[in-house]
């Protein structure tokens, strides 16, 4: 069983599963994902996108026609999306557990 991905990696992964994005929209898109809770600041943004790039999780990408050129853009690559896959569904497992356990606690009352 793969380990837990971390809710910073999570909501990068998610945010590049919509399409190409440079730093500063990944940033945004995990804070709206989260109701604010996730708030990547440079460092964290940034460190963390090397890492999954370092692991081939994601990869950059041309930025559209049209839009600042200067800005990098990065896009999810298909062991990123099974990464995010595999974590969706283990996390889709734990939920199923939770509450089935929360079921066996209200009917024990």
């Amino acid at each position: 069983m793969a380990s837990p991905l971390s809710s910073i990696v999570l909501h990068i992964l998610l945010a590049l599963a919509e399409g190409k994005r440079h730093g500063y929209a990944i940033a945004e898109e995990a804070a709206a994902q989260s109701d604010g809770a996730v708030r990547l600041g440079p460092a964290t943004l940034y460190g963390t996108l090397q890492r999954l790039l370092d692991k081939g999780w994601i990869s950059t990408a041309e930025a559209p026609q049209g839009v600042d050129e200067r800005r990098r853009y990065y896009r999810l690559t298909s062991a990123g999306r099974l990464a995010l896959d595999a974590e969706i569904s283990r996390m889709d497992n734990l939920v199923r557990k939770v509450r089935l356990a929360r079921g066996k606690l209200i009917a024990s009352k």
